[in-house]
């Protein structure tokens, strides 16, 4: 068998020829092709102005409905002063109940295992918080003596309604309030309210494939002979792929920051009117938007939806276009 001349890098082997090419230089070819399909397929993002607001335009309506949904009920939550504040009991003792009994009552109760905390109010500090949320400052002054009794509020582990129950058997105790039907109803609401945007979210999302992949789509049918040719000179489906996952990644990442700023725009304009209405029942309310933690995931997730619509509607074509031996 006749060797391989000298300089004949043909005849040589691979694993020869990987060792002298070395890691190194596959890592910096990698990153160059990697770095072109960036910024190429940014270049293409531009291309088409119009065409391009109109996509991102849609995916952002498309993420900015669950997201509304799911940032309006954590804020109901809040405003009701959530579903753990709801669960408190407020138990009224009897006026000939003095302070030291009180602090046995509110003791004993502390050493229950189904009662995460108790705090007691007194009768000066029920009457300081009425002066502040009442206008009848003024006529709270000629009272010859406090009205108000001393207050436990006691805070359950559970549901809270063997406590309530127990409760009111007790002598020392006037009215013991938990209105458990409200908050069960509350949560249950609130837990509907939850399902449904994550539903809602879950078919949403699924419209943000289409759309990604119908553009995508697009994209591939404009670039068709350009592809044929890359095939037949042996380029791999990897390397066709890559700009066009890349294009479909720069859509997400548009969609889920037009989407926060859709979010931002609508808050701003609710925000006036639900202080007005939160006002007139004599309390304050700012609406909150998504921290900077949830502001990470959401551009993450929608650019993870924009890469992986491009990536089902490039892989179908490659499919459908790979070349075949004659």
């Amino acid at each position: 068998m006749r060797s391989p001349a000298k300089g004949d890098t043909r005849a040589a082997p691979t694993a020869a020829r990987v060792t002298r090419g070395g890691v190194g230089k596959r890592f910096r070819a990698w990153r160059e092709q990697h770095a072109y399909s960036l910024v190429s397929s940014l270049g293409r993002f531009f291309q088409r102005p119009f065409s391009t607001l109109l996509t991102v335009g849609v995916m952002a309506v498309a993420m900015a409905l669950p997201l509304g949904l799911a940032l309006a009920l954590a804020n109901v939550e809040r405003l009701s002063g959530s579903v753990r504040e709801s669960r408190e009991i407020g138990v009224f003792l009897k006026a000939e109940v003095d302070a030291r009994a009180a602090e046995q009552l509110a003791a004993q109760l502390r050493e229950r295992t189904d009662v995460a905390s108790v705090t007691l109010k007194t009768p000066e500090q029920g009457m300081a918080e009425f002066r502040e949320l009442s206008d009848l400052a003024g006529a709270l002054e000629l009272l010859d003596e406090n009205p108000l009794p001393t207050v436990l509020v006691v805070q359950p582990n559970d549901d809270g309604a063997k406590l309530a129950a127990d409760l009111t058997t007790r002598p020392e105790i006037e009215l013991v309030q938990h209105d458990a039907v409200w908050r069960q109803r509350l949560s249950a609401w609130l837990g509907f309210g939850k399902q449904l945007t994550l539903v809602v979210a879950g078919l949403l999302s699924l419209g943000v494939l289409l759309v990604v992949g119908n553009t995508v789509r697009l994209e591939i049918g404009a670039r068709r002979d350009e592809i044929a040719v890359l095939q037949q000179l042996g380029a791999t489906d990897g390397f066709v792929r890559r700009p066009f996952i890349y294009l479909g990644a720069w859509y997400g990442l548009a969609a889920g920051l037009a989407a926060l700023g859709l979010l931002a725009i609508a808050a701003a304009l609710l925000q006036p009117s639900l202080a007005s209405l939160v006002g007139s029942y004599g309390s304050r309310f700012q609406f909150t938007g998504p921290g900077w933690k949830w502001v990470v995931v959401i551009v993450f997730t929608t650019t993870m939806l924009g890469w992986l619509g491009a990536w089902l509607a490039s892989g179908h074509h490659l499919r459908q276009t790979r070349p075949t031996d004659i």
